[in-house]
């Protein structure tokens, strides 16, 4: 720039030059000795992020397309439910609606993704996960000790393959609402959308056997997924020999470790990822008790887990990254009819979690974790509102904070998790 003599005062500017650079050199060494001082692990720069074997998945919690999803869609089930306050399923539309302004019915099969899709469609993962909580049955043998029962039409299959979902682990508490032979429907109609399933099946060993993965020029990513009784299971569900249901562990032991630990070494290769997809724990509150924390760990030590995929809990939990291994104790709801719903507004349930997890499958480390977060309005998902982005952040980051990770919010909105070395 002629106007600031730079060719007139060369000797000036060369000193300056050497000056920030060595000033530079100075902070940077300060703050890499900070970091080993204190271990501290940096979020990736991007170019390190953007590794060609790098594996990105997307992940969600409870992704529930029955009742009042199901009655929008454009081949809703026979709307009678059989709850104590609610015979009709058309009742939670009605209730969305007076809350939020009226749903143009039948809705196209991506709309109740909305503003997901566009991020699914800029984060590009290599894998899409979610846990369906709803039978896909035309079955009218409900479930009579449930009082809640969740089920979409088959043919309405498509607004899960119009979000590309790859994987739906099915060990939760809703899958069976309409009897096994809803069940073996809604592994035949997944199947056939070829939407690979983990955590039922029509024996014991579907039940446990993984969802196996493959990433072209990457590797395998391995999904197991189990539930277990305090998130709401029966007793009755647990799959047998030779019966239907789902992959039921009876509790959080070091037994319940071991077993996982034979599944997984059973089937696992060299540079193989391994995700536990685990239905625990109740609808509502932060606390992660010493038994799930003790648990998360075991199976990521002694099993070989390098993912923990919570949920049940209709509101995201605190994520911890243990030994470089991200153990996210609930994801929170992701599609579900409640917005008209009132009552545990402190929560703010109604507040969606897009997680995308990219891992290094070469050391099967965690590179980066990213969540986009959404209002669920209208039934469907929505962008945050700066103030809502800002509420998750300081959620997040106190129930974090207990867990040795904290929260960074980016320029739109979505939120970055740093965690401490372990």
């Amino acid at each position: 720039m002629k106007s600031l003599g730079t060719r007139k005062r060369p000797g000036f500017f060369f000193t300056l030059l050497l000056l920030v650079t060595a000033t530079a050199s100075a902070i940077c060494g300060t703050e890499e000795a900070r970091r080993k001082q204190t271990g501290v692990k940096r979020m990736p720069t991007m170019p390190e992020i953007n590794t060609p074997n790098r594996i990105t998945l997307f992940m969600c919690g409870d992704v529930m397309t029955g009742r009042g999803v199901d009655q929008v869609l454009p081949h809703p089930s026979d709307p009678r439910i059989y709850e104590t306050y609610a015979k009709d399923a058309r009742i939670y539309v009605e209730l969305a609606e007076r809350r939020n302004g009226p749903v143009r019915k039948p809705v196209p099969w991506s709309y109740i993704w909305g503003d997901a899709l566009s991020e699914l469609k800029l984060r590009s993962p290599d894998l899409r996960i979610i846990n369906l909580e709803t039978a896909v049955t035309t079955s009218n043998d409900y479930c009579k000790y449930k009082g809640i029962n969740y089920r979409m039409h088959p043919k309405n299959i498509p607004v899960l393959t119009a979000a590309g979902i790859d994987v739906a682990v099915l060990a939760n508490n809703h899958v069976i609402d309409w009897g096994n032979q809803g069940l073996i429907e809604t592994l035949d109609t997944l199947r056939s959308a070829k939407i690979r399933q983990a955590g039922a099946g029509r024996d014991l060993q579907e039940a446990e056997s993984p969802a196996v993965m493959e990433i072209a020029g990457k590797g395998r990513v391995l999904i197991f997924s189990f539930g277990l009784n305090s998130s709401g299971i029966p007793n009755e569900w647990a799959a047998r020999s030779h019966k239907p249901g789902i992959a039921l562990a009876p509790d959080l032991s070091g037994k319940t470790v071991h077993r996982l630990r034979n599944k997984i070494s059973a089937i696992r290769q060299q540079g193989d990822i391994v995700v536990a997809s685990v239905h625990w724990g109740g609808n509502w509150g932060y606390r992660v008790s010493t038994a799930e924390q003790k648990f998360a760990r075991a199976i990521i030590d002694e099993a070989g887990v390098d993912i923990v995929h919570g949920h049940s809990s209709h509101h995201a939990r605190g994520i911890e990254v243990y030994r470089d291994k991200p153990i996210i104790y609930g994801c929170g709801d992701f599609i579900n009819d409640y917005e008209g719903i009132g009552g545990r507004e402190e929560f703010r349930g109604d507040l969606a979690l897009s997680y995308f997890i990219t891992m290094d499958p070469q050391n099967r480390k965690l590179m980066e974790l990213h969540i986009s977060p959404m209002q669920i309005r209208n039934l469907k998902l929505n962008r945050v509102s700066p103030a809502d982005a800002a509420w998750l952040k300081e959620t997040l980051g106190r129930e974090g904070k207990k867990l040795g990770t904290w929260v960074k919010m980016q320029k739109d909105h979505t939120l970055g998790i740093h965690w401490e070395t372990k």
